[in-house]
């Protein structure tokens, strides 16, 4: 009933209908970049093969670019492999788009991931607060707080903003982790060697390079959601949230010894779990650990 009342209430409907608008709008922008590079004076034929090239290279190169269909199957076609991830090749030199822009959007994102892992908690939280909660919109609640006994779940809406606080907090450093260790190993003899045998892109990251590179990954986020458990006391405070965190300060505060043990013991219990878990992935994920040397070794 829980999930259900989840996925039926009122947030769940605003959240469809601005993603609908949302795709709506995509569409829309879709349509007038089109139409907009449509009109663009100049033969796009002739600029890539230059002012010398005959008229029959011409032709060749505007039917192999389509350039001589309708223009709703010019867009019908940009339009499909835009759906299926792909953004064509550049006129100009023939590359990938996407080879193109990556490298600028990876730029954006760690500056963006930069910043981000420099803000402290409750400025994160506040920033949501005035962004969804206040000044900008009223979508969500600005508090936490709950009714006592009264289960977190019947109110699902009030842990939008602090779980959405949490992860743009971690989000940062699990991010450049994954990034660091992925660069490493696709520079790496090995993959070197697989991309000169001729094995797609695609395979070399999926395959060959994340499952090399995602086990420090998977350490850092070990460590993360270690911090999550106990090391939340700012979120707490800032959205009115009565978790863990402020149950310790508070038993601390009163010298409540049982409460103050019970909760100190759940949270070693659950670093002890969350590091024997990473341990665990971190073997079944990497192949050359998978192999038995390093449970040998050990």
């Amino acid at each position: 009933m829980a999930e259900r009342s989840l996925f039926m209430s009122p947030l769940a409907g605003l959240i469809w209908r601005r993603l609908a608008l949302g795709l709506f709008t995509l569409f829309f922008v879709t349509v007038l970049v089109f139409l907009a590079t449509e009109v663009l004076p100049g033969d796009a034929a002739r600029v890539v093969l230059g002012r010398a090239a005959n008229e029959t290279s011409l032709e060749a190169l505007r039917q192999q670019l389509h350039l001589n269909a309708p223009v709703l199957v010019r867009y019908g076609h940009w339009l499909f492999d835009l759906c299926t991830g792909s953004l064509g090749a550049s006129l100009v030199n023939g590359q990938p788009v996407s080879n193109l822009i990556a490298p600028r959007i990876d730029s954006v994102m760690s500056v963006l991931t930069l910043i981000l892992a420099a803000l402290p908690e409750f400025v994160v939280g506040i920033g949501l607060i005035l962004l969804l909660a206040t000044l900008v919109v009223q979508w969500l609640p600005p508090v936490s707080m709950i009714t006592p006994g009264t289960s977190v779940w019947a109110r699902p809406r009030i842990l939008v903003l602090p779980v959405a606080t949490l992860i743009l907090v971690i989000f940062p450093y699990i991010f450049r982790m994954t990034r660091t260790t992925m660069i490493d190993v696709l520079d790496s003899e090995y993959m070197e060697m697989a991309a000169l045998k001729g094995l797609p892109r695609w395979r070399l990251v999926l395959v060959h390079a994340l499952p090399n590179a995602v086990s420090p990954t998977i350490q850092v986020m070990a460590l993360t959601f270690a911090y999550l458990a106990g090391g939340t006391v700012m979120i707490e405070y800032v959205f009115g949230y009565a978790g863990l965190g402020q149950g310790l300060m508070n038993a601390i505060e009163a010298r409540d010894i049982p409460v103050i043990q019970a909760i100190v013991l759940l949270l070693a219990a659950f670093y002890v779990l969350l590091n024997v878990a990473a341990d665990v992935a971190s073997i079944l994920v990497t192949p050359r650990l998978r192999g038995g040397g390093a449970w040998r070794a050990a």
